[in-house]
């Protein structure tokens, strides 16, 4: 039986003692401590910490577990366990513009993102034959405001059944509701044309054209119900001149677009973000 590879996340109030007590736990049951990140939140006393390690032939999940309890217990801890040889499945939102939708099947197909496409949900027919060709189940939930709630029920039913661990919304122009992004807290990365908190909403590299800015560029964050406001994962800028149309800007936002989501789905699914309040702690 090979060695297992588990990722555990923590945070608690910051006191002495924290890390050693962890590690020695660990120690204690012959793991090996592959790497180790922590930082400490002044404002808040928040302590968060990410460790990657090996733990011993046979040593399973619940063992790892329970073998932490004690330090869990000391300080108060809210832990996370993943195992490492469990592939994360996602589910992919589109709409029409399907770059970035593209981008996240690429970096699967090509090994640098770890994950299974469980299917990819779009409120539009355009991206079917991409999704058949690529052999991922598709499914079209058109959007209006009489039949939003049972739609987004419909989402959350292919969501449990597919067993997906995060949804990502790859430019889906629709504004999920108050209620689905609660329920789904943590658990949704949106990717914004624009580098947020500037230009939200429809069209905001036209928006940032008309104010002739110097910088634009994009912002992945977890979707809360304040509309682009979420914990923030990735950004990313790319400089732009008076010389460029608003079409210029879009065709260079789309490569910014595509590169930042797929970053902060990276980061996410390896374990590397931890929400801190309207803030995220990203170990890198």
């Amino acid at each position: 039986m090979p060695d297992k590879n588990y990722v555990l996340t923590l945070t608690c109030e910051d006191r002495p003692g924290i890390v050693a007590s962890v590690t020695t736990e660990l120690a204690g049951m012959d793991a090996n401590i592959a790497e180790s990140n922590q930082f400490w939140d002044r404002q808040t006393n928040r302590f968060f910490m990410r460790i990657a390690f090996t733990a011993a032939e046979g040593t399973t999940k619940d063992d790892v577990e329970r073998g932490l309890k004690p330090a869990i217990d000391r300080f108060d801890m809210k832990t996370s366990l993943a195992d490492q040889a469990k592939k994360p499945k996602i589910i992919i939102m589109v709409s029409k513009f399907d770059h970035a939708l593209q981008h996240l099947i690429y970096q699967i197909r090509v090994g640098w993102l770890d994950a299974e496409v469980a299917a990819i949900v779009s409120n539009h027919e355009d991206s079917r034959r991409f999704a058949e060709h690529e052999g991922i189940p598709y499914y079209v939930l058109p959007v209006s405001k009489d039949n939003k709630r049972d739609q987004e029920e419909t989402l959350l039913k292919i969501v449990k059944d597919s067993g997906a661990d995060l949804v990502v919304l790859a430019r889906y122009m629709q504004v999920l509701s108050d209620n689905l992004s609660k329920r789904l807290y943590g658990k949704v990365i949106n990717i914004h044309h624009s580098f947020l908190p500037s230009f939200k909403g429809a069209k905001p590299y036209h928006q940032a054209h008309e104010r002739g800015v110097k910088l634009i560029g994009a912002t992945a964050h977890y979707v809360t119900p304040d509309l682009d406001e979420g914990p923030i994962i990735e950004q990313e800028t790319e400089r732009v001149s008076h010389a460029m149309s608003a079409e210029d800007f879009v065709a260079t936002g789309r490569d910014i677009e595509s590169r930042v989501l797929a970053r902060a789905v990276k980061k996410h699914l390896e374990s590397r973000v931890m929400l801190n309040g309207h803030k995220t702690v990203v170990f890198g």
